[in-house]
């Protein structure tokens, strides 16, 4: 698994070739298999192929108009009901500091990051993008307000090469016993 996590980049330029259905459940069958707190499965997953709603998203996060060229948008929401059980009426944001958001945040981007490595292992390309605040994205999608968008991962088959980000030397971020 080294060599996938060595060799995955963010990738912005896709070449229009369609991403087979099959890959794309093998990408969520992936984040499926994901470990989550208390084994709360938080996650939940819409797969995005429509040109007028890849737009919208796109402009919704952050107006990254390089992502209408990946055919397949994978819009990645975590459900707090799996924590909050009752019926009371919730509404989350980025302004929220609820301790339950932050771990089906925790656990949903875990699920993301199977999806990317996943996509690697299959020669699929992505990007994990979340320039967006909830108040413009998931109206799009008719996502309620007690569900939390935590990411969009543009999939399809790269255009481009994608170069290395720097690394921090291995030294430099290891403690041992104590800070």
């Amino acid at each position: 698994m080294i060599k996938e996590i060595a060799t995955r980049r963010s990738i912005r330029k896709y070449n229009g070739k369609p991403v087979e259905d099959e890959k794309i459940m093998q990408l969520i069958e992936s984040a499926r298999l994901a470990p989550s707190g208390s084994n709360t499965q938080p996650w939940n997953f819409i797969i995005i192929r429509s040109e007028e709603t890849k737009e919208k998203i796109a402009k919704a996060d952050g107006n990254q108009m390089w992502m209408k060229d990946a055919p397949v948008f994978i819009v990645c929401v975590a459900d707090i009901r799996c924590r909050i059980k009752d019926e009371t009426e919730l509404s989350f944001d980025e302004e929220s500091s609820a301790r339950e958001l932050k771990q089906i945040i925790r656990d949903t981007a875990i699920a993301i990051e199977h999806i990317l490595l996943e996509a690697e292992s299959i020669g699929l390309s992505s990007c994990w993008t979340a320039y967006f605040v909830q108040d413009d994205i998931r109206p799009i999608l008719d996502i309620p307000r007690d569900k939390y968008v935590v990411g969009v991962v543009t999939i399809g088959y790269s255009d481009e090469k994608g170069k290395q980000a720097p690394r921090r030397a291995l030294e430099s971020m290891i403690r041992y016993e104590k800070w």
